[in-house]
């Protein structure tokens, strides 16, 4: 056997190199030095030179006869003896001239050659996200000279061959040809502190801190569990870690070097009382190990990361992903399964998170989730994880959600379909939600929760005032006299701002949601099963709802523009819609009403709860086209008129059916139901604002960064993690790799978005499941939001942009939608939706206009086939293939 490639690569070369030759350790650190991170200079001996060693020192026999045992008869005497002499043969061989030299010139080239080693085992399967094998392959410290080198990496060979080892791989389902041993080979490090840290708490599985382990000296005592050290509990949730709980261990000594080599314990009780880190150096650790888990765990993936302070600074000596963490749940539903959707979410967050705006979105949804039945008095289980990502894309655990609204408050599950577009997954054993000891305690939480709620709904207009203010102001100055350490601090604020706009936007939801739970059931009665079809007749028109009047604005301003000669011109060319205040002139109509148009309503856009994507006023093209495309269609009279017919069509079945004296009960019902989505609307516009805010402050960053040389354009402050940021604001690093991080995001970003992924995941593995085409005759079905019939060709688009496809008359198709969908509503003739419920924004859209949908349609998208007639009825949920 010959090896090919060389025997030892720097860190750049082993980045290149796959795991099968460097390992899971090795290819991380190398990953860890291309993203900048402070590791120790070294490098790794191929994973090849094992192989070749076994071969060279006759070995590969004895390999052989090991593989044909199994998990329950490795301890064995018989199995032992064979294993002992095997690593006595592999600590007593010879390792070839010719890799001794490359391994030598390689050291030397990286200028490491004169001074203490650390070498430590790399296995290719070490350190995956598949297995961990944590403490089963030995490593040595203080390495020196080299024939102590080789001893040692002689050392790490044999440690794939000892019972240990050869249990955890049976264990784990490896066979032994899966796990090659190559050696990572670095830098001693100067440790005056060092221990272990996890992104998470992994004993208890709680996802929202992070756990340090501390002890003066070398980690080794930290990692074999020989001292009690110092133990450190970080919050996450603000912009600097900080820390919320601490331990000091007694650490009645520490590992340090031998002056001839290697490692020994000194007991010591000099540092019993001692905290290992400051407070301050606590949160600078907690930053560089959320830039892991960024970096490596693509924020998906918690890291465990060994550490070392050398006095000056923290340097990384290994990292490696969480393979296993427990389930952190509430204790009565753990027996079931936590069951996570993307159905709600996909009316404002359906695209494929930036890297950016995942903690931001992951603020408002937890916020959104949890925060309002806090006033319930019911003791929420802390660091409960209510949203995640899957593939880059937002899934909420409605296992969780459901019940805490449950326990907490006795609210339905079932309420949850119909409303969310959530199907029911918990499964409820009390007999009534307020019964017993229990449900008394429920119902005192639930009327808490609606005395608060009543207190948000009084005081919104206070909170919107504020909030118009404070962006008002950002937006005058762009954050650009801002200093870098006060970005930290704005950041702060503007979370904040945000978790009272999320509670703002769930309570607002409440309002939208009761009133149309109260006229269903009231309605029932007369119109069984045609009730929610009612409700959409009368709900046609009624109200003034910010998303749906910014449509109305655009086919005004479509009418405008056809009868003003110089828009109609500009906007009929291929002219550079960006350049349409440039080209229009002043006195046209259209300009100045376009003008306005964009004062109101410029803080919205596609996709608006990512920050990553324009608003309207940085780039009005969108709605250019969209005017453009309406000009020979918009008729404002005529859409007033159609919902006007559907209003009245439906009042008048209300009083032939409905009893006089009810009349004025349930007029009141629909008046709230109304103001309800105003609401609803008004609060989900006064959040993008703050979203709005976000992306200023990115925007700042991004050209300060861009200046600086540490990015290559201002837009790639999006695919930068906010710890990544903030560790530059505060000087902790030079930003140096953050660009090659980027394009990687990019890249992967990319790749996700053509991914499809199932609506529902059950635990942590999503399942596509595969959608089958449905013939002529067939039907599916849904919920009907907004009344009425409609026929149609159907026209599937992904995204608004896609939109000029859709004609005047056909089916809008599509799998949710948000306010940038509006001026497509305008032009169909019904709408079907593959997620959403009742009070999401496409199901308020389409009852204001009069246009018939159909929400929550499951497999829609490849249901149905591109141009295919279809019939939808928004009164009875179904939709006809024709």
């Amino acid at each position: 056997m010959e090896i090919k490639e060389g025997c030892f690569f720097s860190w750049p070369e082993a980045f290149l190199a796959d795991t099968e030759k460097v390992g899971g350790k090795g290819w991380n650190l190398a990953r860890l030095d291309r993203y900048g991170f402070a590791i120790p200079r070294g490098g790794v001996l191929s994973a090849d030179v094992y192989k070749y060693f076994l071969e060279e020192n006759g070995l590969k026999i004895m390999v052989e006869e090991i593989q044909s045992v199994t998990l329950t008869h490795v301890n064995e005497e018989k199995v032992s003896a064979q294993i002992t002499v095997l690593r006595e043969r592999i600590n007593s061989g010879f390792v070839p001239g010719y890799i001794q030299e490359q391994l030598f010139d390689g050291l030397k080239n990286i200028g490491i050659s004169e001074i203490p080693l650390a070498v430590r085992s790399s296995a290719t399967a070490e350190d995956s996200a598949r297995a961990s094998f944590a403490g089963v392959h030995d490593s040595f410290l203080n390495v020196r000279g080299p024939e102590y080198l080789l001893s040692t990496i002689k050392g790490c060979f044999a440690s794939l061959w000892t019972i240990r080892a050869v249990a955890y791989r049976r264990k784990m389902n490896f066979k032994d040809d899966e796990v090659q041993a190559a050696v990572v080979i670095m830098e001693m490090v100067e440790a005056k502190a060092a221990g272990v840290g996890f992104t998470c708490e992994p004993l208890t599985g709680r996802q929202d801190v992070l756990l340090i382990n501390a002890n003066f000296g070398l980690g080794e005592s930290v990692v074999s569990g020989r001292v009690e050290s110092d133990e450190y509990l970080v919050d996450l949730s603000p912009a600097l870690p900080r820390v919320i709980d601490k331990r000091i261990g007694t650490k009645k000594g520490q590992v340090v070097v031998k002056e001839s080599g290697g490692t020994e314990f000194i007991h010591s009780d000099k540092f019993v009382d001692n905290q290992v880190l400051s407070d301050a150096q606590i949160t600078q650790l907690g930053l560089l190990m959320l830039r892991v888990y960024e970096a490596l765990g693509q924020g998906e993936q918690h890291q465990d990361v060994e550490w070392v302070f050398d006095g000056k600074g923290f340097v990384i000596v290994q990292a490696r992903p969480v393979t296993v963490l427990p389930r952190y749940t509430y204790r009565e539903i753990k027996d079931q399964p936590d069951i996570w959707s993307s159905s709600g979410l996909r009316d404002s967050n359906a695209m494929v998170q930036s890297t950016l705006n995942w903690r931001i979105a992951e603020l408002h949804l937890n916020t959104n989730s949890f925060e309002l039945f806090r006033y319930t008095g019911y003791p929420l289980l802390p660091g409960v994880q209510y949203v995640r990502l899957f593939g880059g894309r937002v899934y909420v655990n409605i296992t969780v959600i459901q019940w805490v609204d449950y326990v907490s408050a006795g609210l339905d599950p079932a309420d949850y379909e119909s409303m969310f577009g959530y199907p029911v997954v918990i499964q409820i054993k009390d007999k009534g939600p307020y019964r017993g000891i229990a449900g008394m305690k429920r119902l005192r939480g639930l009327i808490k929760l609606q005395f608060k709620l009543l207190s948000i709904w009084r005081n919104d207009q206070q909170f919107y005032v504020r909030v118009n203010s404070l962006t008002e102001s950002w937006r005058g100055s762009g954050f650009r006299d801002v200093q870098d350490l006060e970005c930290i601090d704005l950041y702060n604020n503007l979370a904040g701002l945000m978790k009272e706009a999320s509670v703002v936007f769930i309570a607002m939801m409440t309002a939208a949601i009761y009133p149309l739970m109260v006229l269903t059931k009231a309605l029932h009665k007369y119109f069984p099963s045609k009730e929610n079809g009612i409700i959409n007749g009368l709900m046609a028109g009624r109200a003034l709802i910010t998303s749906a009047e910014h449509g109305y604005r655009l086919m005004e301003l479509a009418e405008l523009a056809g009868h003003d000669q110089d828009a109609r011109r500009f906007l009929s060319s291929e002219a550079d819609y960006l350049a349409w205040e440039k080209e229009l002139k002043d006195n046209s109509p259209f300009k100045q009403a376009f003008r306005t148009f964009l004062t109101e309503y410029g803080h919205r856009g596609t996709d608006e709860l990512d920050i990553i994507n324009p608003r309207w006023g940085e780039n009005p093209c969108y709605l250019l086209q969209m005017i453009r495309n309406s000009m020979k269609t918009a008729d404002v009279s005529g859409l007033k008129a159609r919902q006007q017919e559907i209003y009245l069509h439906a009042w008048q079945e209300v009083q032939q059916k409905v009893p006089a004296y009810r009349r004025p009960h349930m007029k009141y019902w629909l008046k709230r139901a109304t103001k309800g989505a105003e609401m609803r609307e008004m609060s989900k516009s006064i959040l993008v604002k703050v979203f709005g805010s976000f992306r200023m402050l990115a925007l700042e960053l991004g050209r300060r960064f861009e200046e600086r040389g540490i990015i290559q354009q201002q837009n790639d402050i999006f695919h930068c993690a906010w710890s990544e940021i903030f560790s530059i604001l505060r000087k902790e690093w030079d930003g140096k790799g953050l660009a090659v991080l980027v394009a990687e995001r990019k890249y992967r970003r990319r790749k996700s978005e053509e991914i499809s992924l199932p609506v529902l995941i059950v635990g942590e593995v999503p399942k596509p499941v595969e959608q089958v085409k449905l013939s002529k005759g067939s039907s599916l079905t849904g919920f009907g939001v907004a009344s009425g019939r409609a026929v149609g060709r159907a026209r599937l688009i992904y995204h608004p942009h896609k939109g000029e496809s859709l004609e005047f008359g056909d089916v809008l198709v599509a799998p949710s939608t948000d306010p940038a969908w509006t001026p497509l509503f305008l032009r169909a003739s019904a709408v079907v939706m593959e997620t959403g419920g009742v009070i999401s924004h496409g199901a308020i859209v389409a009852r204001e206009y009069g246009i018939p949908a159909v929400v929550n349609v499951l497999g829609v998208m490849k249901s149905i086939s591109e141009g295919q007639m279809i019939e939808v009825d928004g009164d009875e949920g179904k939709i006809e293939l024709l």
